[in-house]
């Protein structure tokens, strides 16, 4: 894929999800040979369970707050807080309460 030659504006990234009942949801919002967003949307008590990745990534908080398992680290997290993790690194997450994240995956 290319990257493109105008600007991608996405105005509001918590109105591209609907956060399901007693459910997740994951939405990819752009991906080009160097990068992936995608918008994860999670109710209270749902949870993304330890896994790694083959890329670092940067996880934002758009909306509500999650409990961050990070390597031997856990923290809560809230709307503005910037994660950035390295390749390998275990990690998951828990929804304390209905939650947007933005996750950024960069290719080497």
């Amino acid at each position: 894929m290319d990257t493109p030659s105008t600007a991608t504006v996405i105005a509001d990234l918590a109105a591209e999800v609907v956060v399901p009942v007693d459910g997740t949801l994951s939405r990819v919002l752009y991906k080009d040979d160097n990068l992936r967003l995608v918008l994860f949307a999670f109710d209270a008590n749902q949870e993304l369970t330890e896994h790694t990745a083959a890329m670092p990534a940067v996880l934002q908080v758009i909306t509500g707050s999650a409990r961050l398992t990070l390597g031997a680290d856990v923290t809560t997290a809230t709307p503005g807080t910037w994660v950035h993790m390295p390749a390998h690194l275990p990690h998951s997450v828990f929804a304390l309460e209905p939650t947007v994240l933005l996750l950024t995956m960069i290719r080497n």
